[in-house]
C-alpha cells in the first residue's frame, strides 16, 4: 500500500493531497475462499446488522460450506434470514464448484469470468473479491458508488462519473489501481466524516 500510495501521488497531484489530508488508507485484507462469496451474496441489499445476523444464523446452522448448503432446504436456508432469491444464489455457490486455490493464481480475467458465472455474483462482487481476498495491486471496482463519489470530490468533477468514465480514468493509475481505490475509499470517508454524514 505505501509504495503504490507514494507511486499515485507522484504520478497525481490530487492523490498527493489525498494522501497528505488523510494519511495512507488501510490494507484490507480478507481470507478468501467460499466463504467470502459467501458473505459477498448475504451482505447485498441490506444492512450491515441484518447482513451480520443472517451469516450468524447460516454458521450456527453449519452452512458455511457447499456440501452442507447443498443438503439443507430451502426453507431451512430461509428460516436463516436469507430471501428466496439468495438461497438460490448461494445453492449456486455451492453448486458452482469453484477450485478457489486455483483462482489465486490465474489471471485476473479468468477470475472475473468464473466468478460472474455464479448467479448473484456481479462484476463489482467479483473485483472486490479479487482486490481484497487475492490482494491484487491493479484491480478497480468503478460501478462502486463510493469510489464515484470520492473521484468527482477530489478531481472536483461537476458530477459523479458513470461506471464506464471511471474505468477509463483509473487507467492512468495502473499499476496500482487497488491502492488508487483504498485512497479514494479513504478520501471519502474523511470528507463524508467532515460533512458529518456517517
Amino acid at each position: 500500500m505505501a509504495e503504490g500510495a507514494d507511486w499515485l501521488a507522484r504520478s497525481e497531484p490530487r492523490f498527493a493531497e489525498a494522501l497528505a489530508l488523510c494519511g495512507p488508507p488501510p490494507l484490507r485484507r480478507r481470507a478468501g475462499g467460499f466463504d467470502d462469496l459467501l458473505g459477498a451474496i448475504v451482505s447485498q441489499q441490506v444492512s450491515v446488522a441484518s447482513a451480520r445476523a443472517i451469516k450468524a444464523r447460516l454458521e450456527s446452522a453449519g452452512y458455511t460450506h457447499p456440501a452442507p448448503i447443498l443438503a439443507a432446504s430451502d426453507d431451512a436456508l430461509r428460516g436463516c434470514g436469507l430471501s428466496r432469491q439468495k438461497a438460490r444464489y448461494i445453492r449456486a455457490l455451492a453448486e458452482a464448484g469453484i477450485d478457489f486455490d486455483a483462482l489465486t493464481h490465474a489471471p485476473e480475467t479468468e477470475i472475473l469470468e468464473t466468478l460472474t458465472a455464479v448467479p448473484g455474483i456481479g462484476r463489482w462482487t467479483a473485483e472486490i473479491y479479487v482486490m481484497f481476498s487475492l490482494g491484487r495491486a491493479d484491480v478497480f471496482a468503478p460501478n462502486d458508488l463510493a469510489l464515484q463519489e470520492a473521484a468527482r470530490l477530489l478531481f472536483g468533477l461537476p458530477e459523479r462519473p458513470r461506471e464506464a468514465s471511471l474505468r477509463k480514468m483509473a487507467e492512468a493509475w495502473s499499476p496500482w489501481r487497488t491502492v488508487a481505490a483504498g485512497l479514494l475509499w479513504h478520501y471519502y470517508h474523511h470528507a463524508k466524516s467532515r460533512e458529518g454524514i456517517a
